[in-house]
């Protein structure tokens, strides 16, 4: 494996599982959709950060922390997976949320209450220099803090991705078939960095396609190159990344970060009522919408297969009922 000289701690259900969608395929007409099931990882009703905690809370333990510190929205469903971590390791989690606290505890912030975390928000200042505030704070108290980027979305982070390539094509391999694109949500670089690692070190052919939750494709693009070559040399495989390596589509951004429109509504109602799947307000929502929208644009030939990289966020759906109901 192209990861397996890294510290990693074991906390995910490990592989998730790779499922076709016949009765959507059939109900859009094509192409041929499969769903790699992230939302299963298993902490705290998963997602995809989970992958990526497995390096980043091994190198947390290695340097000797007692806390782990991240950002995040209210309901960011990586701040959830940090507490769930924390409280796995032993470790005091503090998260540092943007805006007011909300006069209800829902969703995703219900967990993160329940797990354990302290709660900092930033009312109206910048979330990241909010976030080294506090951690320069905590380690004036004399507290060992580790710092998890937003989105956990650093080489040590990314490295998760890399690993998840590997396993995506072991399974294909396994089931005798091949896809010829992979779609996901895009938003903190981490996922989508990661899996062009591997896909490039392991030969995938196929296209991987990353529809953006909130940033314009120029900058996600700049940020998801910087990204994959940082992880690259911390693999030590010497590969360097453009930002033309990257595609990125970003015409679904709505009314904007956590906005939920027709768009998103729509496409978790669909997923939901052909497939019994559930898709989260924020992430999965947004590209699972794209993606159908792309599909009736006849942008996939109807022999082709897609994978929709599912990368959780279920909890975040009940902290959104009236606007889904």
């Amino acid at each position: 494996m192209l990861t397996e000289r890294q510290p990693r701690v074991s906390i995910a259900h490990l592989p998730t599982p790779l499922e076709p969608l016949p009765r959507l395929t059939a109900r859009l007409g094509g192409p041929q959709l499969w769903v790699k099931r992230d939302d299963q990882t298993g902490l705290a009703t998963g997602g995809n950060k989970t992958r990526k905690l497995e390096f980043l809370v091994a190198q947390a333990l290695a340097q000797g922390a007692d806390t782990l510190i991240t950002c995040g929205a209210a309901q960011s469903n990586h701040a959830r997976q940090t507490a769930a971590a924390a409280a796995r390791f032993g470790l005091a989690c503090t998260l540092v949320l943007r805006g007011e606290e909300p006069p209800r505890s829902l969703g995703n912030l219900l967990l993160d209450r329940l797990l354990g975390a302290d709660v900092v928000w930033t009312g109206e200042a910048v979330l990241t220099e909010r976030l080294e505030e506090v951690a320069e704070e905590m380690r004036g108290k004399g507290r060992r803090s580790y710092v998890v980027p937003y989105g956990g979305s650093n080489p040590v982070g990314a490295t998760g991705y890399v690993a998840a390539m590997e396993e995506l094509l072991v399974q294909a391999a396994q089931m005798g078939i091949h896809f010829d694109h992979i779609v996901l949500p895009s938003s903190s670089g981490g996922t989508q960095a990661g899996l062009a690692v591997g896909a490039r070190a392991r030969g995938y052919t196929g296209h991987i396609l990353g529809i953006s939750v909130d940033l314009h494709a120029g900058p996600l693009q700049n940020t998801l190159s910087g990204l994959a070559t940082a992880t690259a040399s911390y693999l030590g495989l010497g590969m360097r990344f453009l930002a033309e390596d990257f595609a990125v589509e970003d015409g679904y951004l709505g009314g904007g970060y956590g906005v939920v429109g027709d768009l998103e509504r729509e496409a978790i109602q669909l997923l939901a009522r052909t497939e019994g799947l559930l898709l989260d307000p924020v992430y999965t929502g947004r590209a699972f919408g794209g993606l159908i929208d792309l599909i009736g644009r006849k942008i996939f030939a109807p022999h082709e297969r897609v994978l929709f990289w599912h990368t959780g966020g279920t909890a975040g759906l009940f902290a959104r009922t009236d606007l889904l109901e």
